[in-house]
């Protein structure tokens, strides 16, 4: 078992930037590849990004790459997501999960295997 806890969200202006943190505990957790998703309301949840086991491979969807950078420090059992340029339609419910099969990890929510309550961003006009 893994508790994912997130924090680091809030309200910013457009172009502002924001760092999400999501820090594990229970299981060792360079034994697990990590992603963040989001979900807007009336959307589905969709995937942001994702990281290796040892941090060496990131992958990023397309609506957010080159603004948003995801990293990991296995010390200190916490991924981040760093956030720049933000724009409105960024706003949404993040979540962390945590993946104990691929050493990738997946674009597909349904292979994560935990996930953590979620932290609001939203981003104003």
């Amino acid at each position: 078992q893994v508790q994912l806890v997130e924090s680091g969200g809030g309200l910013v202006q457009a172009g502002g930037s924001l760092r999400l943190s999501c820090a594990a505990s229970g299981r060792t957790f360079v034994n697990y590849a990590m992603g963040w998703f989001r979900q807007a309301p009336g959307k589905e949840r969709e995937f942001v990004a994702r990281i290796s086991r040892g941090g060496a491979s990131t992958y990023y969807a397309d609506s957010v790459k080159g603004r948003f950078t995801i990293s990991r420090d296995n010390a200190k059992n916490t991924v981040y997501l760093q956030m720049n340029s933000l724009k409105p339609e960024d706003t949404a419910v993040y979540y962390c999960a945590a993946d104990q099969v691929y050493y990738s990890g997946s674009y597909y929510s349904r292979e994560y295997d935990y996930w953590g309550q979620g932290t609001q961003v939203t981003v104003s006009s």
